[in-house]
């Protein structure tokens, strides 16, 4: 999958890309509230090896993709399939040093309405820490609905955290240009 919007181009990874994306993972403020810790140098090759590897969405595997401004990446957008039928949950995390500037938004809903148009998607759903604001607010300005909120429900880095879970079905997409 390739996309190119008004100012950003998202692709999957490329070799090229292990230090823009090592940039993003080694700030342990930006992985708080991932299920993963923030990447060591020692572990980088390894965890960005995955990344390069996620280059096709299917029933069998998700894909990793690069959000990229100016030959820079600056954000990882995931998409997986759920085992929910035609069912899809999107992941994302973006480079702090480019917030506030509508990237966020602009690569997410160019890759929703992609997974609406050209793939068998009924519904996108996105699973995240209650306590991870801007990811929230991004989803709800992506017109995606809080449909849950699971108290206490995740055991994450050594405590109980409570889960938001937002929903979009290709219905709401066209609602929300």
């Amino acid at each position: 999958m390739e996309i190119k919007t008004e100012r950003l181009y998202i692709r999957p990874f490329i070799k090229k890309d292990i230090d823009d994306i090592y940039e993003i993972y080694k700030d342990k403020n930006v992985c708080k509230y991932l299920l993963h810790e923030a990447w060591e140098n020692s572990d980088k090759e390894k965890e960005f090896d995955k990344k390069i590897q996620n280059n096709e969405l299917s029933e069998n595997s998700l894909l990793s993709l690069a959000v990229v401004l100016n030959d820079k990446v600056i954000g990882d957008i995931s998409v997986w399939y759920t085992e929910m039928r035609e069912t899809v949950e999107i992941g994302f995390v973006f480079n702090p040093k480019f917030s506030k500037k509508g990237y966020a938004r602009e690569s997410v809903y160019a890759v929703i309405s992609k997974l609406f148009d050209n793939y068998k998607v009924h519904r996108i759903q996105a699973n995240l820490d209650a306590r991870n604001t801007p990811s929230a607010k991004l989803c709800e300005n992506l017109g995606m609905r809080r449909e849950a909120h699971f108290i206490k429900d995740y055991w994450n880095k050594g405590e109980w955290t409570d889960s938001f879970v937002y929903g979009m079905l290709i219905t709401d997409k066209k609602k929300n240009k």
